[in-house]
């Protein structure tokens, strides 16, 4: 079983939802997110997505558009993500972790995809490539060895839903609202969109885009989810002043949110 499918299992068994915490590799430096990607770990996260810092990413709002200027500013480069994935792995040897990235970054480096997977990276989620494209890039994935991850959404078509349901390996990525990454001004989230990917046999459900308050967690786990992944908030929270000792707080709480009578 792959590391996605260990976590769930086990979680489902213990009543609780996953929690994933996202950081954009090489925000601020090498070193810095080094130690942060281990705070997520060590404060209760259950599964780690990263970004590989791009020029133009389109799928995310300000807090992730600047952490990934400032990264590639400070001459972090795909090789140096890998580096840290690989540095990562070697002391966190079961959490899940999975790349979030664009097509240019993939397409602009012979062997990516096996690259990746050898420095430890369980999945891969292309954020602009859509589903109706997305099965080349799938099925070299699954060579390389990693996992395809999609993106669903509340309005997709049924029939693009059945296509991300047979493409989708370690998990679904919900989006729990239009728009850009960001955080929610409030806890609304669909409760057909899991139980349509269930129908068509998805991978776990698990959303994202604005989760930031344990309110959140509670609500997509009562939808249907089987997890969330937070991204612009634990961003943020790695900026400021003690920045560190508030993200494990703020990874604590959220973590102890999954541990609810709504998770079904």
């Amino acid at each position: 079983m792959s590391r996605y499918a260990n976590l769930f299992e086990r979680l489902k068994a213990s009543g609780e939802g996953a929690f994933g915490g996202f950081l954009m590799l090489g925000d601020p430096d090498l070193a810095t997110s080094a130690r942060l990607l281990g705070a997520l770990v060590e404060s209760g996260a259950d599964m780690i997505e990263v970004g590989i810092p791009f020029s133009d990413p389109v799928a995310d709002g300000p807090i992730i558009q600047a952490a990934s200027k400032r990264a590639l500013d400070a001459g972090v480069r795909v090789g140096d993500c890998f580096d840290l994935i690989a540095g990562f792995r070697e002391k966190h040897s079961d959490v899940p972790t999975g790349i979030l990235t664009y097509a240019n970054v993939v397409v602009a480096r012979a062997g990516f995809m096996r690259d990746a997977a050898e420095a430890g990276a369980d999945s891969l989620l292309i954020a602009d490539v859509p589903a109706l494209e997305a099965e080349p890039f799938a099925r070299e994935m699954e060579q390389s060895g990693l996992e395809p991850v999609l993106i669903a959404a509340a309005n997709t078509p049924d029939p693009t839903l059945r296509s991300i349901a047979k493409l989708s390996k370690a998990y679904t990525y919900c989006v729990s609202r239009s728009g850009i990454t960001g955080t929610h001004a409030d806890a609304q989230f669909d409760r057909s969109l899991p139980a349509k990917l269930k129908e068509a046999g998805a991978p776990p459900p698990v959303f994202g885009f604005g989760i930031s308050k344990p309110a959140h967690v509670q609500a997509a786990l009562a939808a249907g989810a089987a997890g969330v992944i937070s991204g612009s908030a634990i961003v943020q929270l790695a900026r400021e002043k003690e920045g560190t000792a508030r993200l494990r707080q703020f990874v604590s709480a959220m973590k102890a949110a999954t541990r609810s009578e709504l998770v079904s």
